[in-house]
């Protein structure tokens, strides 16, 4: 086990875009970690003049916003809450994906049947409308949005996994389970979910960034949480000054493109890794 361990983490770190996505996230995962200590813990305060171009003040070096915030400090602290939505709406969303897809697999019948019209009503509706509802009813904060991305982004995981589901619940291995007499719940925690997580694994890594950009999207139409610095309301408040100070926009911009693209990366480089069939994950 521990030799198959070990060759799965080389072809893992052998993995170029593994390397690249794991060290561009380690460096965004740094920066939340450290934001208090190395930048101050408040980066709503305002600590110089307004409009400072980036390189222009060497206190500032990637500038202030039009209130005098330094922009750094807030790349820094948004990175925090902008991670946190991302893991923790991909989490939740994958939570739900696999219980749903599990049962539905699993038992089939009408259970797999009534799941199935539940996913695919969810999949009718578009999902950023959805959460700009549930985040409208719920009022703007983080847990609301962490709680309307994770509600309205579990479909695809649910259909993975009732697929792999399918696959194995007919495999010698678990009728031999079920011959021996142990129950249900045994049987899909002992021998089904971790022959049917590789599949959501991947997606999980791009539903991190997908969720991120969510919270941009929010935070742009006015839907953020007010109280937190994110790279979105960061972006959301550039908006008003796009045209005579881009910058504003663009910095946070660039943070959440490369956070995105290191997801990705994560997310191919394990789908070529893990996939036993060499299939690109769908």
């Amino acid at each position: 086990m521990s030799g198959g361990h070990n060759a799965l983490r080389r072809r893992l770190l052998g993995d170029p875009s593994v390397r690249t996505g794991v060290a561009m996230l380690s460096l965004a995962l740094l920066t939340a970690a450290g934001a208090g200590w190395l930048f101050g813990e408040d980066p709503f305060a305002m600590v110089g003049r307004p409009f400072l171009w980036p390189g222009t003040d060497p206190r500032h070096p990637l500038g202030t916003d039009m209130f005098g915030r330094d922009i750094l400090t807030g790349l820094a602290h948004g990175a925090r809450v902008s991670l946190l939505v991302g893991l923790t709406a991909a989490g939740l969303s994958i939570g739900l994906g696999v219980a749903i897809g599990v049962t539905a697999g699993y038992f089939g019948g009408l259970v797999d049947h009534a799941l199935m019209r539940l996913t695919e009503m969810f999949q009718t509706m578009p999902p950023l409308i959805l959460v700009v509802a549930l985040v409208a009813v719920l009022q703007p904060s983080i847990g609301s949005i962490v709680l309307a991305i994770g509600l309205t982004s579990w479909t695809q995981s649910a259909r993975l996994v009732r697929a792999e589901t399918l696959r194995v619940r007919d495999s010698e291995f678990v009728q031999a389970a079920r011959v021996m007499g142990m129950g249900h719940g045994h049987i899909i925690l002992a021998h089904v979910l971790h022959n049917v997580l590789t599949p959501v694994i991947v997606t999980g890594s791009i539903l991190v960034g997908t969720a991120i950009l969510t919270e941009v999207a929010l935070s742009f139409l006015g839907l953020g949480d007010p109280n937190v610095m994110s790279w979105g309301s960061m972006i959301g408040a550039g908006r008003q000054v796009l045209r005579t100070a881009w910058y504003m926009t663009a910095l946070p911009g660039l943070a959440i493109v490369l956070t995105v693209v290191a997801f990705t990366a994560i997310g191919n480089g394990l789908g070529h890794v893990l996939n036993p069939r060499g299939e690109a994950p769908r």
